[in-house]
């Protein structure tokens, strides 16, 4: 033994002692129940609510005699554990498993201070633990585990009987003694018995009950209890179909029973046995076993007169094909005994059913004088009814229906619960004819329900009756009984989803739109507090989506448009069922753009709106399906596809308004982004984003406040963000070379920065500035958008257009009329008109632009001629400023360059000449008179 371990297992078992918290307590348990499990394996138990006493005193031979005094500590600890365990189960603290895990650390404690010679008093010890604790291990299902202990305990029962026989004086003290071990041994065999049976060892079951039968001749008392323990095994093998064992478990509980009729279990057990043995040679195999069956049941009824047993023999005789005789010979056996009527009606029941219609009938005409003055009558007449309608016999079955219905208002009501089970036969009559589209015979059979009702009664199931005829007057177009119906339905039960369905459906037959969707929206409240009380047992969560859809379904046969939509509407807010749910959204779509196509134009926002609403729903619910795993990946695929589509092609479609025409983009963008990331759908992205982003742009530019303008183009950022990281990944995918996106997307930024006044934007444009293949009319866009209002960046836009400038000059071949246009922005943001103080570098720069223009201008005569004009004009207007400011030597230089244009002006040359040649001679002049007064330098 290791001392340690053993030690520890002490420690534990104290702690345990000393518990009181449950938590605390179970999971000691289980610490020891695993720590034991390294300990010799022991087989044993002991009595439930019985303590042990400590075992005898240690000397010679004894237990401990020659242990350490250690080992008296560790007996004294598993006895304290076991009494424990037993005092704690008795209050409820520990169940029957913790009870027989702390028994077996007990057991298997004790044994470590067994020594080779035990005293008498340790081996019955030991013999009643490993007794106990193998039963409660049976108790709770683990028989497994109490096989060990049992054969423990036979060993002690062995060497105990040794021990008696080595101590005895003569026969009759070992007659005494064998009387004093067989009883143990009994009881260990019948628990052997029990866990062979519980793990479907048959065969050692067999063999442990054959001994206890040898040992029950010198035990009769435990006749009864051995004859109960196989009936046990019999029905347990029975209800697990294991036929044949169960048809030896309960021969051996008849046989065992008769074997002393002092202590036998008494006739009726012995009569239970017998009809369960019967059951199972019927149930196993009724052909094969009839004969043994039949025995068991006859025997069953001369021990005991039972109605179940006389019931049974009827069951193997019909299943036997016996003849009619027989079976009239077999009831005619128990007709005197005292029987209820419901085993009467289910004995004619069962002759019906087995196609002894003879038979059958005279006994149910026998019943009736047997109950007179039973309240229940009615029912041998119900059973009658359905009899005949089971076998096609309508007209004798409305025979006896009329009767009671003459019955019920003659003082022969049928009892309440007879009355509803009439009820229910009636209604599945009706059912059936309804089925099979026999309208008015299914009438006939609810009006025989609706005898059994007062005028005015107040009743669901009424309501519900009347809702039944009034479909079936739909369908034979008797629109005004249909009406009358359903008004007896909405008094009976005015809050039924189903009475506002009917009502629902004579608005939609009599055309009545307003009255329909009413009665849809009545609907849609209902079908909201069904789902809110869905827990509720008896509730039908699908009840109200399942009217709807029907609603919707009626409402486009019979071309009510708008009470299909609101039908929908309802339905696509509740429907739980994903693919249920994404076909009304379509079905909505598309009667709403039906809807839309045939308005006029100043009727339409509040449709398109709709649409809106159904499109974002549709995104919604598409983003919640991840969560259903019945709406497979593709199908959200299809449906995103589809929804995406919608939402472009609207797009497009709209373009005539530019909000609506955003917010369709928009969508379709969210929506693709359910579908997978091919090149097509990317495309499609990254066009939805720049078109929504062109949108708020334009929206920007038209006069709104300054708030809402900054919202917009902070609204177009956010897109233009998102588009160029989809752009990134494209372009990976194929030849891009030729589309504009690039452009588009540094126009549109640009312009979102500029306006929004973005301090980041110079550094964005130094990116722009290093771009070697920026096309011409690209800066020459940036330029006019850096001063667009309310955007003012008069440096970005000179260097815009001085790189355009020098863009031009690059060309084979000048573009004169893009160049003079170019330079012509360029001069107007460098030279702004009416300002004279200008510095002189400002002056020189725009100085080189004129010259500039004059060389294009001197080697093509494509230059427009009002460019060259206007150029004139400006450079003499420069130069007369300089003058009125007395700077003449500026104003001759000036106003000598506009002579220079004068000379390339054509046909306008002629109106310009005369004045500019007279007032650049006043310049001359003025400019030499200045020089007089100018000192010479020395």
């Amino acid at each position: 033994m290791e001392v340690p371990r053993v030690a520890a297992l002490e420690g534990l078992v104290r702690e345990l002692l000393r518990e009181e918290a449950p938590s605390r307590i179970a999971a000691l348990t289980e610490e020891l129940f695993q720590a034991a499990g390294s300990l010799p394996e022991e087989a044993g138990g002991a009595a439930q609510g019985e303590p042990l006493a400590p075992g005898p005193p240690e000397g010679p031979g004894g237990a401990c005699a020659s242990h350490p005094a250690g080992l008296a500590q560790v007996e004294e600890s598993a006895v304290s554990l076991w009494n424990w365990a037993v005092a704690k189960h008795t209050g409820a603290v520990v169940n029957d498993e913790q009870k027989a895990k702390l028994r077996l650390v007990a057991c298997r404690l004790i044994r470590l201070c067994e020594g080779p010679d035990p005293p008498e008093g340790t081996i019955r010890r030991q013999i009643l633990m490993s007794m106990k604790t193998g039963k409660g291990w049976i108790d709770v299902g683990k028989a497994d585990l109490a096989d060990g202990f049992l054969e423990n305990a036979v060993g002690n029962i062995e060497k105990l009987y040794a021990k008696l026989r080595k101590g005895s004086d003569g026969e009759a003290d070992i007659h005494e003694h064998r009387a004093d071990v067989e009883n143990n041994l009994f009881k260990v065999l019948s628990y052997q018995a029990e866990s062979a049976v519980a793990q479907g060892d048959f065969q050692k079951a067999m063999r442990c009950v054959q001994r206890c039968k040898d040992i029950l001749m010198k035990l009769p008392k435990e006749t009864c209890y051995l004859s109960i323990l196989c009936y046990n095994f019999g029905v347990e093998t029975y209800e697990s179909k294991r036929y044949e064992e169960s048809s030896f478990w309960l021969s051996q509980s008849y046989d065992i029973g008769k074997m002393d009729m002092k202590y036998s279990v008494g006739k009726k057990m012995q009569a239970k046995v017998l009809r369960l043995l019967a059951t199972t040679y019927f149930e196993w195999d009724c052909t094969l076993h009839l004969d043994k069956a039949l025995k068991a049941i006859n025997l069953a009824n001369q021990e005991d007169t039972h109605p179940a047993g006389f019931f049974l023999k009827v069951k193997i005789l019909l299943k036997s094909g016996a003849s009619d005789e027989d079976i009239n010979a077999a009831l005619a056996e128990f007709l005197h005994l005292e029987m209820s009527l419901d085993f009467c009606l289910n004995t004619a029941k069962l002759l019906l059913e087995h196609g002894r219609e003879s038979v059958g009938l005279d006994f149910l005409k026998s019943v009736p004088e047997r109950f007179e003055s039973s309240p229940d009558l009615g029912k041998i007449t119900l059973l009658h009814i359905e009899f005949l309608l089971q076998n096609k016999r309508e007209l004798l079955a409305k025979q006896k229906i009329e009767e009671i219905i003459i019955g019920h208002y003659t003082g022969k009501q049928l009892l309440p619960e007879t009355l509803n089970q009439l009820h229910i036969i009636l209604w599945d009559r009706a059912a059936k004819h309804y089925e099979e589209k026999n309208y008015s015979e299914a009438l006939h059979w609810y009006n025989y329900s609706v005898s059994f009702y007062t005028p005015r009664q107040i009743d669901q199931n009424l309501a519900k009756l009347q809702r039944n005829m009034a479909s079936c007057y739909f369908h034979l177009k008797q629109i005004d009984k249909a009406k009358e119906a359903v008004r007896e339905a909405e008094r009976c039960d005015p809050n039924s989803i189903f009475t506002k369905f009917s009502v629902y459906k004579i608005a939609v037959m009599e055309n009545d739109t307003d009255k329909a969707v009413e009665a849809v929206v009545e609907m849609g409240k209902l079908a909201e507090k069904t789902l809110q009380n869905e827990d509720k047992p008896g509730v039908d969560k699908n009840t109200g989506t399942n009217l709807l859809s029907l609603a919707a379904q009626i409402a486009l046969e019979n071309d009510q448009q708008i009470a299909a939509i609101k039908a929908l509407e309802y339905l696509s807010e509740h429907l739980q069922d994903y693919q249920q749910l994404f076909a009304a959204l379509k079905c909505l779509v598309r009667l709403m753009l039906s809807k839309v196509m045939a308005e006029k134009e100043e009727k339409r926002d509040e449709d398109i709106n709709s649409i809106l609403t159904y499109l974002n729903l549709a995104r919604k619910r598409l983003a919640e399906s991840f969560m259903e795993e019945k709406f497979a990946g593709d199908m959200r695929i299809l449906e995103a596809h589809w929804f995406r589509k919608v939402a472009w092609n609207l797009a497009v479609q709209f373009k005539d308004s530019p909000e609506k025409m955003r917010e369709f983009f928009v969508l379709s963008f969210k929506l693709s982004q359910f579908c997978p990331s091919d090149k097509a759908v990317l495309i499609a992205q990254k066009t939805c984003l720049l078109m929504a982003a062109a949108v708020d742009l334009e929206m920007g530019r038209q006069q709104v406040t300054p708030s809402e303008q900054m919202e917009l183009f902070s609204q177009a950022l956010q897109h233009l963000q998102t588009c160029k990281e989809i752009w990134k990944v494209l372009k990976l995918t194929g030849d891009f070379a030729k589309d504009p996106t690039d452009t588009l997307l540094l126009l549109y930024e640009f312009e979102a920065r500029s306006k929004l006044n973005d301090p980041s934007l110079h550094n964005f444009m130094e990116s722009v500035w290093e771009q070697p293949q920026i096309e011409i009319k690209t800066l020459e866009i940036i330029a006019s958008l850096a001063m667009e209002s309310p955007a003012r960046y008069p440096v970005l836009c000179k260097k815009a257009l001085k790189s355009a400038l020098n863009l031009h000059r690059k060309q084979t071949v000048i573009d004169a009329v893009k160049f003079s246009k170019c330079l012509h922005s360029l001069i107007n943001i460098s030279l702004p008109t009416g300002l004279t103080d200008l510095e002189t570098c400002v002056l020189q720069e725009v100085w080189d632009y004129f010259e500039d223009a004059l060389s294009v201008v001197s080697s093509t005569n494509a230059y427009p001629e009002m460019e060259i004009l206007w150029l004139m004009t400006r450079a003499w207007n420069t130069g007369i400023f300089q003058y009125t400011v007395g700077k003449y030597k500026e104003a001759e230089q000036w106003c000598g360059l506009g002579m220079r244009f004068l000379n390339h002006l054509g046909s306008l040359k002629k109106s310009y000449e005369g004045h500019m040649i007279g007032l650049y001679s006043e310049v001359l002049d003025k400019l030499d008179r200045a020089k007089g007064f100018i000192p010479n330098e020395e």
